[in-house]
């Protein structure tokens, strides 16, 4: 069962973004993560992943003109397996929220039902998962997908956050191809959902599981 204590109760949901070295995608699409007309309570964490341009000066400089980000860090000099895995943990650590949303700094939101519907998803309770699709010829087309437990959503999970893995902007596709813009997950799982990002899939495990999304999709 799901623990519905929040860590900050006038904070609904967590966006959490790790960035490296992506200054031009910061300067062009994180104003749309934090200018969002939406009724949810929110707070954005961008984690910078040892960036060498100038993210660090953009995010400073956003920090100051948006009081809702938040920005942390992960050392260069700190070794792991997953530099990603790592800065996602930092992240979530950092959330003040009990649902942790995690999003990708190239795919921003279009609407305010991004969150607005991730937020009725979530305060239903009953799930541990939820993603949200959206459409870039349709921005106003918002969907979103919940699963009761992490487990059903972990096909999906290791598909789209595989090394090297590739997405489509038409919305049915993606939702067939099990290709979300941002997923929420609840405390209580975030940590386990973290340890199926950044894996190297490929030959027919890859196949079996794109079978797999397909088919539950």
């Amino acid at each position: 069962m799901l623990n519905d204590t929040t860590k900050n109760t006038n904070i609904q949901l967590s966006v959490v973004i790790v960035v490296h070295d992506e200054e031009t995608a910061l300067a062009e699409n994180l104003p749309a993560f934090l200018t969002l007309s939406c009724d949810t309570p929110y707070e954005v964490i961008v984690v910078n992943d040892a960036s060498t341009d100038n993210t660090p000066d953009i995010l400073k400089q956003l920090k100051e003109e948006y009081p809702i980000l938040h920005t942390t860090f992960l050392p260069k000099s700190v070794v792991n397996p997953s530099r990603q895995q790592l800065a996602l943990y930092i992240g979530a650590k950092a959330a003040k929220s009990n649902w942790i949303v995690i999003a990708d700094i190239h795919r921003p939101p279009t609407s305010s039902e991004w969150i607005d519907g991730l937020a009725r998803e979530t305060a239903s309770g009953i799930s541990e998962v939820v993603m949200v699709y959206t459409d870039r010829k349709n921005p106003e087309i918002v969907e979103h997908r919940a699963f009761t437990e992490l487990e059903d959503a972990i096909p999906l999970l290791q598909k789209t956050e595989r090394r090297s893995g590739k997405g489509h902007q038409g919305r049915l596709l993606k939702i067939k191809r099990g290709i979300y813009d941002a997923v929420a997950i609840h405390r209580d799982c975030i940590y386990e959902a973290i340890r199926q990002y950044d894996h190297r899939i490929k030959g027919s495990k890859l196949m079996g599981l794109r079978m797999l999304v397909f088919w539950k999709s």
